[in-house]
């Protein structure tokens, strides 16, 4: 078995994980695309998938892997142990993608005073991210102990339609603690099954540095607590990785103008959750389809994901109030254009020109195109190898598989009508055959590329737009 060379010292305590509730409909949708991972050691082209998962997740955690960060590695850790607090109730850790005079202004007016107290820049944006955070972190959380050892916590059984899940395809739970020699329950493994890396890699790089809150901290203090404890937290999907998407296109579609940067910071946030070594580069993929999916069904008004009133469930541990209380939205897209027409006179307000002329005035690490295009490709598939030949070399048709896909950009880009942002979305895909990428409806999300298909949406909105100067 692998003992971890760990470079750093430990501060140890205990925080018990949080389980999920009973699987609802959208949760089984979630379940049943993520299940893919669950019959990878069944076939050579999977086993050779969870092999290049663990070696590179250990390669971009321990830096040897020399990804194109937005900061120097040394600064970028320091990020990631900033990004370790989810600020779920109001985004405020993803706005610095809005830009250096935005992203100030909506900081200043969206805080955390400490772990359960914040406020927001209005109640409109408030419902916004409640809500959604709500859909989709209860759509991954429910993925946590189910593809782990095939309960809803840890020891209460699924319903039969989830265990059908995993009956149709011959899949098994536990299989990155199979894969790397830590079985769920054995020595240093998590009790319940698939180990996060900083139980599995042979060696993990530790560091100290300040949280989010600037008190001095360490990176193991989010790993094996006190600040959070994931010992016994099922590693897949990365919970943090759907928050970090979900928040950040809801802030892309607010702020049109910044949605490429918007992109960026999700996929940075998503990322850093490796660098810490929290999770493995299949985490990050699997949190960031479940968060797309969701996400588009919402701008839909899919009748499944819209017109509920819902609780907001804990991530791993919960840190706000705000979000667990009951939110209801009828009309998502109604909800959205409130929201976007109450921030953007905030931001005008504070700013004292347009949004536009204020999320082009930018200093910050997202002001080079070039470089930000470059950082999102090493994520978009973190060069994990094809697992299905059927969808390899090929272009699916996002507009057949999932024709509500598209709302991601017209909600955007309203000019821009679904058939075309659609199609933008198949031309810009990123490479299929994934391990998510079986040709399915949910599938197909895991190969979209939102940094290419923005900017395609927004140059075609913008040959369409009057040649005086926009007042938004």
């Amino acid at each position: 078995m692998r003992r971890a060379a760990i470079h750093g010292l430990a501060f140890l305590g205990l925080m018990l994980p949080v389980g999920a509730e009973a699987q609802t409909a959208t949760n089984l949708v979630a379940l049943q695309g993520l299940a893919t991972v669950s019959v990878l050691q069944a076939t050579p082209e999977g086993r050779a998938a969870l092999d290049a998962n663990l070696t590179v997740t250990g390669d971009i955690q321990f830096g040897t892997q020399k990804q194109p960060h937005l900061l120097p590695l040394d600064q970028q850790r320091q990020l990631a142990l900033r990004d370790a607090f989810i600020t779920d109730g109001n985004a405020t850790e993803l706005a610095d993608g809005l830009g250096s005079r935005l992203g100030a202004i909506y900081q200043d007016k969206a805080r955390y005073a400490d772990y359960k107290t914040f406020s927001n820049v209005t109640q409109s944006v408030a419902d916004l991210l409640g809500y959604t955070n709500n859909i989709t972190k209860s759509d991954s959380n429910s993925g946590k102990y189910f593809f782990a050892n095939g309960t809803t916590d840890g020891k209460n059984p699924v319903s039969e339609a989830a265990k059908g899940i995993f009956a149709a395809r011959g899949g098994v739970p536990d299989v990155f603690g199979k894969a790397y020699d830590r079985p769920g329950g054995s020595k240093g493994a998590d009790a319940f099954g698939n180990s996060r890396p900083f139980q599995t890699l042979p060696q993990l790089y530790a560091y100290r540095g300040d949280d989010y809150f600037k008190h001095a901290s360490h990176s193991l203090d989010w790993l094996h607590g006190p600040s959070q404890n994931l010992t016994d937290s099922p590693s897949y999907p990365s919970g943090h990785t759907t928050y970090g998407y979900t928040e950040s296109v809801v802030l892309a579609l607010l702020v049109p103008e910044r949605y490429q940067q918007m992109i960026v910071r999700a996929a940075e946030y998503g990322n850093n959750r490796i660098v810490l070594g929290a999770h493995y580069a299949m985490d990050v993929l699997g949190g960031r389809t479940v968060a797309l999916h969701a996400l588009a069904h919402l701008l839909a008004n899919d009748p499944a994901y819209v017109g509920q009133i819902r609780k907001n469930p804990a991530v791993i541990a919960e840190m706000s109030r705000q979000t667990n209380d009951a939110v209801a939205i009828s009309d998502y897209r109604a909800a959205l254009e409130a929201a976007r027409n109450d921030l953007a006179m905030v931001l005008k307000d504070a700013c004292g020109d347009t949004v536009a002329a204020c999320a082009a005035d930018d200093t910050s690490r997202f002001k080079d195109a070039a470089a930000n295009e470059a950082f999102y490709a090493t994520t978009q598939t973190y060069g994990l190898p094809v697992v299905h030949q059927n969808t390899a070399n090929t272009v699916e048709d996002v507009g057949k598989l999932a024709p509500e896909a598209g709302y991601l950009l017209t909600a955007a880009f309203p000019s821009v009508s679904l058939a075309e942002a659609n199609a933008i979305l198949t031309q810009t895909q990123g490479p299929g055959g994934g391990f998510l990428d079986d040709g399915s409806a949910f599938g197909v999300y895991s190969r979209l590329n939102l940094y290419a298909a923005a900017g395609k949406a927004a140059a075609l909105a913008a040959s369409r737009r009057p040649q005086q100067q926009t007042t938004r």
